[in-house]
This record gives structure tokens, C-alpha cells and sequence, in this order.
């Protein structure tokens, strides 16, 4: 991108915060469950969603906590799953009492929709959903999806992982958040619905708690 043009603006403060040192607890994102039939099946499996460890002591042991819901806004119509709520289940470390949510990676942190929703009125400028977002929703959206991607760009560029390095190299640092979701949609051949699930959970994953939108 060039590096001639203006700055975008900073981000929101809620976007650039990382989990602090000392945090117990968060959420985990189980990136390969990307519909709710997938994720009705893991909840109904004992070791569905268990993590194998404990993210804050290490600790092998992690007992079911409870079933919260998720309530969604704009879903399109799903006669198989008609409810607005996904039910997620949060695990408690046996050891240190750090309590883990684990969300299907269709869900957006934050956001109370799915992300194939939130890309459908960003992304794709499409009115797809049923029923309709809110146009102050849809523009706060794409406030910060034009808002500066430096921070997740520099994450990339320090991953050790040549193709994200990659694509770090070229967006820049003068990127938007949209123009990097469109560049490694594109590096990885991201699908439809999925650019921005894919590199928010990416994101979480390296530095957990930054978020993308």
C-alpha cells in the first residue's frame, strides 16, 4: 500500500487491549468450527470443547462451568436453528480457578452477531441478514475496518511464520483494518464469510484479547 497517504485514524481503545499478564480466564476460539451444526455436536460431546490445558497455569484438568448464552441480532433465517441464541460452554481449571469460554469461531467477540453477518453489511456491502442492521451499527463497523491495522500488522510481521510475514510486508503499516482482512483473505485463500473470522481468531490467537472489529 502507499505510504504516501494520509494515516488512518487509531483504533478504538477496546481493540488494542491484550490480556493482561496477571488475567485468569478469557475466551478461546475454536477456529475450525465454523457452522452451528458443528458446534451443536461438540456441545453435545463431553471433551467437545475441553481444553487440553489451562491457558493461565497449565494445569491438564479443566471441569465444565456452565452453558451461557449467546443472544444474536440479524441472523438470517435458519430453519434448523431458528433460536437468536448460541449456547457456549465455559471450563474451570482445576488448579488455579481460571475460567475459559470457548466460542465457535462463527461467533464475533464483542459484537453479538456472526461473523458471516458483520462481513455481509462490511466486506461484501450486501443486506443479506434477516432481520436488517442497524445503519449506526453498520457504520461503526466501518469505522473500525478504516481504522489504522498497524498493531496487527507488526503481529504478523513478527510471527515467524514466513507467509504472514508476508502479507505484512504487503499492506504496510499504513494499512487499514479492511485493507488487511482483504489481503489475507486473499494470501490464503480466505472464503466467503470467513476473511474476517478467519483473521480475528488469527489475531486472538497470537496475542489473545486484541481483537479486529
Amino acid at each position: 500500500m502507499s505510504q504516501e497517504r494520509l494515516s488512518p485514524p487509531d483504533p478504538a481503545s477496546c481493540l488494542v487491549r491484550a490480556y493482561s499478564s496477571s488475567q485468569k480466564g478469557g475466551t478461546l476460539i475454536a477456529e475450525e468450527v465454523m457452522d452451528r451444526a458443528t458446534h451443536e455436536r461438540r456441545l453435545r460431546t463431553p471433551d467437545g470443547y475441553r481444553p487440553p490445558w489451562c491457558a493461565a497455569c497449565g494445569h491438564g484438568v479443566l471441569h465444565v462451568h456452565d452453558y451461557p448464552e449467546r443472544k444474536l441480532f440479524a441472523e438470517p433465517l435458519d430453519l434448523e436453528h431458528p433460536a437468536a441464541a448460541v449456547r457456549i460452554v465455559r471450563h474451570e481449571c482445576a488448579a488455579c480457578g481460571a475460567t475459559w469460554r470457548t466460542l465457535p469461531a462463527f461467533l464475533a467477540r464483542h459484537l453479538w452477531r456472526s461473523w458471516p453477518v458483520v462481513e455481509a453489511v462490511t466486506i461484501e456491502k450486501s443486506s443479506r441478514t434477516m432481520p436488517e442492521v442497524s445503519e449506526r451499527t453498520i457504520r461503526r463497523w466501518a469505522a473500525r475496518l478504516a481504522s489504522a491495522a498497524a498493531q496487527l500488522v507488526q503481529i504478523l510481521a513478527t510471527s515467524a511464520k514466513a507467509a504472514l510475514e508476508r502479507i505484512a510486508s504487503a499492506v504496510g503499516l499504513n494499512a487499514t483494518r479492511e485493507e488487511l482482512v482483504l489481503e489475507h483473505g486473499a494470501a490464503t485463500g480466505g472464503r466467503r464469510g470467513r476473511k474476517l473470522s478467519d483473521l480475528a481468531a488469527l489475531i486472538h490467537r497470537m496475542v489473545p484479547g486484541v481483537r479486529l472489529m
